[in-house]
């Protein structure tokens, strides 16, 4: 998958040197219900950010979410809600809105593309945190999720216990690529 991502953002003549990419980056989900608190994510998000094109691509397997308050409370979400073996990747990919700023050690950009989760695509636009580092950048975002967007249904049963908007926050690193 990180194959085709980067053939997607590497036009043929671009520098690598405006090409980062990410192997280790985090998600966390929370679902902060009336009557249970869920914690949840993953160190399994990967991407790549063409900074001359303004392209960008991150994907994460679906399965590599772990945590929640039990056993079965992730295997429910594997197998009812988001249907892991149908839907194996959740992917988020587009153009950033505003140009990074090389100069500058902290800044704030908006990337513009389709958040696909369980199957079901999404146009957003989604703010994100930019930090310079020594070697690279340092990315990081904070966005909610309507389940419904994606069509993930919740059971009558069970509503005071799943969130109907999920808190997502990610993290990555993103170093040249090689």
């Amino acid at each position: 998958m990180i194959a085709l991502l980067i053939a997607l953002l590497t036009p043929f003549g671009v520098s690598s040197q405006s090409i980062y990419e990410s192997s280790k980056g985090s998600v966390s989900i929370l679902s902060n219900a009336p009557l249970e608190l869920i914690k949840a994510g993953s160190s399994k998000l990967r991407g790549i950010v063409n900074f001359n094109e303004n392209k960008f691509a991150f994907t994460l397997e679906v399965k590599s979410i772990a945590g929640f308050n039990s056993d079965l409370q992730q295997e429910h979400f594997h197998e009812n809600y988001l249907e892991s073996n149908k839907f194996p990747n959740a992917t988020f990919s587009g153009k950033l809105i505003d140009r990074v700023d090389p100069n500058l050690s902290t800044q704030v950009i908006r990337a513009k593309g389709i958040l696909e989760i369980h199957g079901v695509k999404k146009e957003r636009i989604i703010q994100i945190e930019v930090i310079k580092t020594p070697k690279g950048y340092k990315i990081s975002s904070n966005f909610n999720v309507a389940l419904q967007d994606h069509g993930i249904e919740i059971p009558r049963i069970v509503h005071q216990k799943i969130a109907e908007i999920i808190e997502v926050s990610i993290s990555a690193d993103l170093a040249p690529k090689q």
